[in-house]
């Protein structure tokens, strides 16, 4: 089983900046690709940004220039840099990855439990 810890959600100031950290933990054998979702109230859940294992990276729009994803290999850690937070960014945001199991070498959609990210304006 595997298991995907977030931390780094928080109360900021609109312009301020926050960092999002995730790390899968359990028996891997990699990872194909690690992502960010976030949920507004009332909203569907949207990708935020999408880093695959070959270190490519996807935004939405609403975020790019401003958001960057990158992940650490050897931690099997993603993490999310926000800068320039907008009032409308308040969402849980939620770790996703692709994880390739040791055993079976089946792939395996995992989410982590989310954490808040509030900017208020």
């Amino acid at each position: 089983q595997v298991q995907l810890v977030e931390s780094g959600g928080g109360l900021v100031q609109a312009g301020g900046s926050l960092r999002l950290s995730c790390a899968a933990r359990g028996i891997i054998f990699s990872i194909n690709y690690m992502s960010w979702y976030r949920q507004a109230p009332g909203k569907q859940r949207e990708l935020v940004a999408i880093i695959p294992s070959d270190d490519t990276t996807k935004y939405a729009d609403s975020v790019k220039g401003r958001f960057t994803i990158s992940r650490d290999v050897a931690k099997n850690a993603v993490y999310l840099e926000m800068n320039r937070l907008k009032p409308e960014d308040t969402a849980v945001y939620y770790c996703n990855a692709e994880v390739k199991d040791l055993a079976t070498r089946a792939y395996t959609d995992y989410w982590g439990q989310g954490t808040q990210v509030t900017v208020s304006s």
